[in-house]
């Protein structure tokens, strides 16, 4: 018999900005990112806000940042990550998103968490939230547990929907019956492999996209914090950190410093 599922993107609609930018600050820390790499991933991430990027650019990107995390250790990164979560990642959910789940839960569907982010952070968040599965980006290691500055699986795009229709294929699950919630239009394939698709708190061209089309928008405005809403598990050992979350992290400084030019020019 065929079962019914719920599919959400993470960030910006999960939780209220971009999970792996939210490293940025604590790879530092332990030494894993310099001044400089920090100093380098201000400036893309300043001219990225404030002149956009276009796909052959976010490739370049994401391409640099991979050659700069080679040669990492796993299980470093990957402590790190498990103990640091809590403070980083759960005051940032959605409670509207919280919500949706609980409502999804009620009437038996499943709840998965489909991300473009580390799988080493999305599972862990996915245990807070108790979700059934996890579709997640994957890093590649060599056979001494460092990063190899490649991927085996990037959660992006078209993947997403690829990904979400061999879990179809594996667990059973009816599409046409099931729901799908993003903000990007970057997720457009993942909307589109789905019944009942929902843009939440989408970008311009998603949201053109969902009036033409006549889907549901909502807007999720409620970060909580999610130790009050859900028990904390014990901190441990946990799966790899894809590489692209420390080195995107780079990032959160020109983030911070965007958002004063901003308010200075307001």
């Amino acid at each position: 018999m065929a079962v019914e599922a719920a599919f959400f993107d993470l960030d910006k609609t999960v939780i209220a900005r971009s999970s792996v930018l939210a490293f940025g600050r604590t790879f530092y820390r332990e030494g894993l990112l310099s001044r400089r790499t920090i100093a380098k991933g201000l400036y893309a991430q300043v001219v990225f806000l404030l002149v956009g990027a276009d796909e052959r650019k976010m490739e370049k990107m994401r391409e640099s940042m991979l050659a700069l995390t080679r040669g990492w250790s796993r299980d470093h990164v990957a402590a790190i990550v498990r103990e640091t979560l809590e403070d980083v990642i759960s005051p940032i959910v959605f409670a509207e998103a919280l919500e949706l789940f609980a409502e999804h839960r009620r009437a038996g569907r499943r709840v998965v968490i489909v991300s473009s982010a580390p799988v080493e952070v999305v599972e862990p968040l996915g245990e807070f939230l108790g979700v059934d599965r996890v579709i997640a980006t994957r890093a590649e290691v060599d056979a001494a547990g460092r990063y190899t500055g490649r991927l085996e699986f990037y959660a992006y795009g078209p993947y997403k929907a690829e990904a979400i229709r061999e879990l179809a294929v594996a667990d059973g699950i009816d599409l046409a019956r099931s729901y799908a919630y993003s903000d990007s239009v970057t997720d457009l394939p993942m909307l589109e492999a789905v019944g009942h698709p929902c843009a939440v708190n989408p970008d311009r061209e998603l949201a053109r996209t969902a009036r033409e089309r006549g889907w549901e928008i909502r807007t999720f405005r409620r970060p909580v914090r999610l130790r009050n809403r859900l028990p904390v598990p014990p901190k441990g050992p946990t799966i790899a950190v894809a590489a692209t979350a420390a080195a995107c992290g780079a990032g959160l400084a020109g983030w911070a410093l965007w958002r004063r030019l901003a308010a200075r020019a307001a």
